[in-house]
């Protein structure tokens, strides 16, 4: 079925309002700032947004509007702003984690050093203790008891 002239203009009004009301954030509970919501808050079929149908241009305008907010930060959907919040924290968390995980491998490092080098300690004060009773000239007293007579 063809379009007047008068119906067309008036789908692309509604179009247009569709749009703006999506992008300032306007976004019906079950739908999202897509072309498909667009579509249905106009009351358009959404194929007649692609191809050489009457309103891609429509569509392009949309989408280049959306992808400019997108660049400064603004993102109408609040789903897509909680995504990209999330996003930055998994990426944070994520770095953080590798932080950690090198400071861990770093402390383990040391540990191992550590232990060793105590150990290494410890056999020299033992050596040097037997060195010492081996050649010391000390000898034991033995002393004579006194022993009480009552």
């Amino acid at each position: 079925m063809r379009l007047s002239a008068d119906q067309r203009r008036q789908n692309e009004t509604r179009i247009r309002a569709a749009i703006d009301r999506l992008l300032r954030g306007q976004i019906p509970a079950n739908g999202r700032c897509d072309v498909k919501t667009l579509a249905r808050e106009a009351g358009i079929d959404r194929t007649a947004f692609y191809g050489d149908r009457p309103y891609a241009h429509l569509r392009e305008e949309f989408e280049t509007r959306l992808a400019a907010l997108a660049t400064t930060g603004e993102l109408p959907d609040p789903r897509d702003a909680q995504i990209a919040r999330l996003k930055t924290q998994v990426a944070t968390l994520t770095e953080r984690l590798a932080h950690r995980d090198q400071t861990i491998t770093e402390h383990g490092a040391f540990r191992a050093a550590a232990l060793s080098q105590l150990a290494a300690q410890h056999e020299e004060i033992v050596r040097l203790r037997r060195h010492a009773d081996e050649t010391a000239n000390i000898r034991q007293l033995i002393t004579a008891r006194t022993t009480s007579s009552s």
